[in-house]
């Protein structure tokens, strides 16, 4: 797994941000606006967002430097086979983009310019290689 750090020492992206509490505060805005969003909330199948919210988080904690608790209790992240299962389509990745770039915006206080250019450059490119579906 990628920990991204700094040029000129050892903490991690995770650390330089604020840890878990950042990462917390991230996914569960995020999934504010899922919940709100009901084209988007068609691709979660769960009733309840609760664990898919642990997920992401355990999963961008790991990315970013944190713990490796996802990897511990769920194994090999492998993104794009685990949604193989849901039609995303570029309006549902357009549509997550957007309210994974408010979550961004919530968390800025906690982000330096470059460490938000690079959280959103990582979002962007992540949310397109989930694309497995062509417009209706």
């Amino acid at each position: 797994m990628d920990h991204v750090t700094q040029q000129t020492d050892t903490t991690t992206f995770y650390e330089r941000v604020g840890g878990h509490e950042t990462f917390r505060r991230l996914v569960h805005e995020f999934y504010l606006g899922v919940a709100g969003d009901p084209p988007l909330r068609e691709i979660y199948p769960e009733e309840d967002l609760g664990p898919a919210e642990d997920r992401l988080r355990l999963f961008l904690e790991q990315y970013w430097g944190g713990p490796s608790t996802y990897q511990e209790t769920r194994g090999h992240p492998r993104l794009r086979m685990r949604h193989v299962p849901y039609r995303v389509t570029p309006t549902q990745r357009d549509r997550w983009l957007r309210h994974m770039h408010a979550a961004i915006d919530s968390i800025g206080d906690r982000l330096s310019a470059s460490d938000e250019l690079m959280m959103r450059d990582y979002m962007d490119r992540a949310a397109e290689a989930m694309v497995n579906a062509l417009e209706e």
